[in-house]
């Protein structure tokens, strides 16, 4: 028999807050984290902003000698799987671990770990390479850290499929639970890739906005977008099936109830122009869940602010909804956040979680102009208030990779 798989725990690294709590309010009420960049000196380079994590302190959550054995992007991962556990309010020592599993991923992985062991080896010769060096730089080891902490033994694995990472590992998480393999798994990702190189490779690709303005460089559906700006953090979602948390009477915060992943299969880093894929992801999770297209009451976008995303995935939600597509409120959040690449369909599904739970629909920020073929409600600029029920969740990756989450708001069982 299939299970029902519920959200009982969340956690939040991202550039506008280092918990959920502080997330969820700047997104409602459309505070942006986007800034000049401080992590590097970025003298010479295009691109001068990016949505970095402020004042995070991995010691709060992680040993300090742990600390120096891992790449930013596990310390993200793991602080962000530390709410997600308190905030579930699980007693570990009462769960059978071998059913207790791990889905994290990352898009790059440890990307400043690559930067500056490449720089010592090139300046001082092979032999100063870390001991550490490819374990810190590896994209599985932000699970591995994470089931080494909470000693779960079940499935560990990472999918890395660039933007839909972490939509990916809920999903696949989600089915692992449903088809009876696991009772509870922390799921989601990690990005920690505002680099030099990070940077400088997407700016190469021209990939990311040149815009040296932080309130106009990431401004998804806007007629003046030219490229995503680069986030980071990490997103965590503990997922756990129904009668296993009803039985622990845990605090029930949304349930996942359809996954839908395709690929467009056309080009390295472009979306197909009509918006298939996506349209096709869609359609795929409302299926699962058994939901019609009438109860969708939020999409949050991935709303990239790039020419090509924002126009096809505008074009696969209208023809997918028809002429409801221009009742469904559509929203960006990576307008305040930026692209958190792996870990951006964690953080989004977090704030569609929040946005289920408050009926709040949060705010594209930035927008000023509008695009004559881009003419659905995104919400521009101030979040809307309006009954919930369903919200899908988009993420489309380079690659072609398309991950959709279905998630509807707990009303009871």
């Amino acid at each position: 028999m299939e299970k029902r798989v519920v959200v009982t725990g969340m956690g939040a690294i991202s550039p506008v807050g280092n918990n959920v709590s502080e997330f969820w309010e700047s997104i409602k009420n459309g505070k942006c984290g986007i800034d000049f960049i401080s992590n590097f000196d970025n003298e010479g380079m295009k691109v001068k902003v990016a949505g970095e994590v402020k004042n995070f302190d991995p010691t709060l959550t992680i040993d300090k000698k742990e600390t120096k054995r891992m790449d930013k992007y596990s310390q993200y991962a793991v602080a962000a799987a530390c709410e997600a556990v308190e905030m579930s309010k699980i007693n570990l020592d009462n769960v059978d671990k071998n059913r207790f599993g791990v889905m994290v991923g990352s898009g790059i992985g440890g990307l400043g770990t690559i930067e500056e062991q490449v720089i010592k080896m090139s300046e001082k010769g092979p032999s100063k390479v870390a001991p550490l060096f490819i374990p810190m730089a590896i994209i599985n080891m932000a699970a591995g850290h994470i089931a080494i902490k909470f000693g779960a033994r079940g499935t560990c694995t990472s999918t890395v499929t660039a933007c839909a990472t972490s939509s990916n590992c809920i999903g696949e998480a989600f089915r692992n639970i449903k088809h009876g393999y696991s009772d509870i798994i922390l799921a989601g990702g990690a990005e920690a890739s505002v680099t030099k190189i990070g940077i400088a490779g997407f700016t190469s690709l021209k990939a990311l906005s040149i815009n040296d303005d932080p309130s106009r460089a990431s401004i998804p559906f806007d007629a003046e977008r030219n490229g995503f700006v680069m986030g980071e953090g990490a997103g965590i979602l503990l997922l756990e099936e129904l009668e296993h948390a009803l039985k622990r009477n845990a605090v029930i915060y949304g349930e996942i109830v359809g996954y839908g992943s395709t690929c467009d299969a056309n080009h390295m880093t472009a979306p197909l122009p009509d918006g298939e894929g996506a349209r096709l992801a869609m359609k795929a999770a409302m299926d699962e869940g058994k939901v019609d297209k009438n109860d969708i009451t939020y999409i949050n976008a991935h709303g990239t602010s790039t020419n090509a995303n924002d126009k096809a995935e505008t074009i696969a939600i209208k023809d997918l909804f028809g002429e409801r597509a221009y009742d469904i409120p559509v929203s960006s959040t990576k307008s305040m956040t930026g692209h958190l690449l792996g870990a951006t369909g964690a953080i989004e599904a977090i704030a569609s979680i929040e946005a289920l739970i408050n009926n709040f629909v949060p705010p594209t920020v930035g927008y000023k102009i509008p695009d004559p073929e881009l003419d659905l409600n995104y919400v521009p600029n101030k979040g809307i208030e309006r009954e919930m029920k369903y919200a899908l969740s988009n993420t489309l990756g380079f690659g072609g990779h398309n991950a959709v989450l279905c998630i509807k708001k707990w009303e009871g069982k």
